[in-house]
């Protein structure tokens, strides 16, 4: 196990270093010059060279790569070309309403797919299983941003529960306003992402049914729905630990979208402004920390599901 999580650790090191690259060298080959930006149109280019040097803009490719992973060592993401601000301090104001709503938006999609996917399973060919069944895939076929905009209409314009857009200025000093303002995003991510959840739920509940361990306990007595929740059920949650690392990164993907549409000032809205403005240090420092955390939530996976499945630690 010790030898495992070592070789897991040095994957996800040399996982981040391969993303650093290629997130470094793909924004230097976006078309544009940001110090023709920052200078303005009618700038000379005696000030527009200015700031490439002040900037450090015109030092070689691998120089600036590396000035940009020692600050990254030292917990510093760099400054705000266009603000001058430090982009860790606007990155840890914009998680705090990015991971509030990641949270809630995962914990929404446990909720009703691991039920429903195994509820599903066990109503196979039944009316009620084939219900839910087609419902799930017709919400897995959904775009995020319309299941948002039916939410709105519906829970904002004609019933008013929830407000449609906007976070409190004062942001979590008053949570009752702040868990409003995230609770319709959370459930248009969770839902549209817990329906992908759900029918592998579905399917994994159903390979449980015909293995031989559920058919011996159900052959010494058990019914069939017995044998399945108290030996089947655990390996489906084998199962459903190793999705949960692509639902993570399915709840990140929605917030960038789902940030935009309902107008929260959290780190997705933040990364496409700055893509729009071509702040490179800000949008380098929001992609590397995306990057890592999906690849950190993957390699807690991957720790989590060989210290609870005797098997796999067997194999090694």
């Amino acid at each position: 196990m010790i030898r495992y999580t070592l070789t897991r650790t040095a994957l996800l090191l040399l996982g981040l270093l391969v993303a650093s690259v290629l997130i470094f060298l793909t924004l230097r080959v976006l078309p544009g010059d940001i110090a023709q930006l920052i200078a303005g149109t009618n700038s000379t280019p005696q000030q527009i060279e200015a700031i490439r040097e002040r900037l450090g803009l015109n030092q070689p490719l691998p120089v600036q790569y590396l000035e940009w992973m020692g600050g990254v060592f030292r917990g510093d993401l760099g400054t705000s070309l266009l603000t001058g601000s430090s982009v860790s301090s606007e990155l840890a104001e914009k998680a705090q309403v990015t991971v509030p709503l990641g949270i809630m938006s995962l914990t929404i999609a446990l909720l009703f797919s691991l039920p429903l996917g195994v509820i599903s399973a066990m109503g196979r060919g039944r009316g009620s299983g084939t219900a839910l069944s087609v419902g799930a895939q017709a919400l897995a076929a959904v775009p995020v941003v319309w299941a948002g905009m039916m939410f709105v209409v519906v829970f904002s314009v004609w019933l008013g529960w929830l407000p449609a857009q906007g976070f409190p200025r004062v942001g979590w000093n008053d949570p009752a306003a702040a868990l409003r303002s995230l609770l319709l995003p959370a459930l248009t991510i969770g839902i549209v992402e817990g329906a992908m959840l759900m029918r592998f739920v579905r399917s994994a509940t159903m390979q449980a049914v015909g293995q031989d361990y559920v058919r011996t306990a159900a052959a010494k007595g058990l019914t069939r729905n017995a044998a399945l929740i108290r030996h089947g059920l655990p390996n489906v949650g084998l199962s459903v630990i190793t999705v949960l690392g692509l639902q993570v990164a399915g709840i990140i993907v929605g917030a960038v979208v789902i940030e935009q549409l309902f107008s929260l000032p959290g780190i997705g809205r933040m990364l496409v402004a700055d893509v729009s403005a071509r702040d490179l240090p800000k949008v380098q420092g929001e992609l590397l920390v995306l990057t890592g955390f999906v690849l950190v939530i993957g390699f807690v996976v991957d720790i989590v599901h060989r210290v609870i499945d005797p098997r796999q630690r067997e194999a090694t």
